[in-house]
């Protein structure tokens, strides 16, 4: 059989492509402006493809030490972050999918109140002042430790697998940690993985929590680092212990671009090796029968 292609199949394809261009452009230009001269991309010489091809930024950047405390640091938070994310999230997720488990009805309501109530930013500042956790990396890890959206999607997968594998351990006597680790999470693969990548996302882009709750800047993660970057090559706000005199003074456009393909490379490289159980975790885990 012929394929038919009509005007509107057309049309849609025209609007997809220029749809693509816009998100794809962007990033082309982000990159060209990374590998050129400061004066080439300053003046605008160029849009997808540099007259003259440097790594001089990223030289700079890799020996700048501010920049690279900065990513030190945001390597530890979202390395802890995941796990303590993961460790509270699927814990919990599992007792909760227990029809055995003692006052689940109630501990689930009180996640679902979470849902629709929220403290505020002011008593949460509160809170994580009156735990002594200001100007460390808890005050980030912690309050975000999880989510009641991300225990409800779990507790459903863990409800979506056979009972009967429960109960054949149970005969052969293993205990609930025994089930967990032996069967129910080498089962689970799909959505720790998929949630690993969540909350790796999560933590490697954290900006806001980090501005409130750490003063002492050279314990800032990548995020607070770049906005200041694009803030000072702006002027809009003065050079401060967050950056290097040198590197304030030396900001360009071809800096800046090389921060922020710095910034995405961690999610880039780790994304396609989480890719093939994104979707199949993402499903299983939203969907009940």
């Amino acid at each position: 059989m012929k394929l038919r292609i009509t005007w509107f199949d057309s049309a849609l394809a025209v609007i997809i492509l220029l749809i693509s261009l816009m998100v794809v452009l962007p990033f082309l230009y982000i990159i060209a402006v990374s590998f050129s001269l400061p004066g080439q991309s300053m003046s605008g010489a160029f849009f997808v493809w540099p007259k003259t091809w440097t790594l001089d930024a990223y030289k700079y950047l890799l020996n700048a030490h501010t920049f690279m405390t900065s990513v030190k640091n945001s390597v530890y938070i979202t390395a802890l972050g995941t796990c303590v994310n993961l460790l509270v999230s699927l814990s919990l997720a599992y007792a909760l999918s227990k029809k055995i488990m003692p006052g689940r009805k109630l501990i689930l309501l009180f996640i679902l109140f979470t849902m629709i109530f929220h403290g505020g930013m002011i008593p949460s500042y509160l809170v994580v002042k009156g735990l002594g956790l200001l100007d460390s990396y808890w005050a980030i890890v912690l309050p975000a430790a999880s989510s009641a959206f991300n225990i409800l999607v779990i507790r459903t997968f863990f409800q979506s697998l056979p009972e009967s594998l429960d109960e054949a351990a149970r005969i052969d006597g293993a205990g609930e940690f025994r089930i967990l680790f032996s069967i129910v999470l080498p089962l689970s693969k799909p959505i720790i993985a998929t949630f690993t990548l969540f909350f790796m996302v999560q933590y490697w882009n954290e900006f806001f929590s980090a501005v409130i709750y750490i003063n002492d800047t050279t314990r800032w993660p990548i995020q607070p680092l770049l906005r200041q970057m694009v803030a000072i090559s702006s002027s809009n706000i003065s050079a401060d212990a967050a950056l290097d005199a040198q590197m304030a003074a030396n900001l360009g456009p071809n800096v800046q671009n090389a921060a922020i393909l710095l910034a995405m490379l961690p999610v880039v490289v780790v994304y396609p090796f989480l890719q093939k159980y994104f979707a199949q975790g993402a499903m299983l885990g939203s969907i009940k029968e």
